[in-house]
């Protein structure tokens, strides 16, 4: 069910998600957070599609807050539920002109009461997002500086404002080559790695997270290096270990799959797709304490991370 609520009140919008809420026989005790989407409206309704996903695992409200700031002054609303909304119920919010200069007033009043808070912002993330005002009412703070446009020092502003709570998709997208590359270094001869290459696009800022990931953990030189366009255009592209017995080498051939060559034993090809967005944000949303890793990567690991070359 869609309902739409044009040249609205933050009142109204509460009444009437009530009035759907009962009409449709759906109940918000099930709700576990609240998610507030903040976005500068070309990413919206792909945000929006995540959500709905993540929401299978993590029942939730999602209020979407899309703001205009050059628009008409105005307030629209549009409350999804049922098989529109996953399982949670959505409330999207564009909020034009002045009605846009105070956030945290049109997001309050559609909180989930005593739930915790998850801000996300998909595109064009506040430059301290814990300053913020959606930031300061959320215990989970989620961006994404792989978004377009891509911006090369985004990370290293990230990290100047880091605050616990904090955390970037590009991070999140990691999981799989952190668990490919701890599980490789588990298994004998448990050598000690004396240097490491990292190999990416040059607007993957996921390749910077892993270089500096292990430029922090092992304590040894990582070249950060970009791949050439024409070979490689997204995301990383390989991981090689230094050891005095032979390299370690784990490297993505397409999307989907990669290349594991250690010495003295066979090639393995391994499984290791590009995660979705949903199984990103299903990930951070399992979590509610802070990632104290992702910290210290972003402010330790990458002040000892050299510039990339080309």
């Amino acid at each position: 069910m869609i309902v739409d609520l044009p040249d609205t009140t933050v009142s109204t919008i509460a009444k009437k998600l009530v009035s759907v809420r009962e009409e449709g026989g759906a109940v918000a005790l099930g709700r576990v957070l609240t998610l507030v989407i903040v976005s500068a409206g070309g990413f919206d309704e792909e945000a929006i599609e995540a959500a709905n996903a993540a929401s299978r695992e993590h029942p939730m409200r999602v209020i979407v807050l899309v703001v205009q700031p050059d628009a008409a002054t105005g307030l629209d609303a549009q409350i999804r539920v049922g098989g529109d909304a996953g399982a949670s119920e959505v409330v999207v919010l564009r909020a034009r002109g002045e009605a846009a200069d105070n956030q945290e007033s049109l997001v309050n009043g559609l909180l989930l009461p005593d739930a915790p808070v998850v801000a996300w912002w998909p595109d064009d993330p506040p430059s301290a997002p814990a300053s913020s005002a959606i930031g300061r009412m959320a215990q989970r703070r989620i961006t994404d500086a792989s978004t377009k446009p891509y911006v090369s020092d985004r990370l290293a502003s990230l990290g100047h404002v880091y605050k616990p709570g904090d955390t970037d998709l590009a991070w999140t997208r990691l999981t799989h080559w952190r668990e490919q590359l701890a599980a490789v270094l588990d298994q004998p001869p448990y050598e000690s790695v004396t240097g490491v290459e990292v190999v990416g696009a040059g607007d993957s800022p996921s390749t910077g997270l892993l270089a500096a990931w292990l430029r922090m953990k092992l304590d040894v030189p990582v070249e950060w290096r970009y791949a050439p366009a024409e070979e490689w255009s997204h995301g990383i592209r390989s991981v090689r270990l230094v050891r005095a017995s032979g390299d370690i080498v784990l490297e993505r051939s397409n999307e989907t799959d990669a290349t594991l060559t250690q010495p003295g034993q066979p090639t393995h090809d391994i499984v290791l797709p590009r995660r979705s967005l949903r199984e990103c944000l299903a990930e951070e949303l399992r979590r509610l304490d802070p990632d104290l890793l992702y910290g210290r990567v972003i402010t330790d690991g990458w002040a000892l991370l050299e510039p990339p070359t080309r």
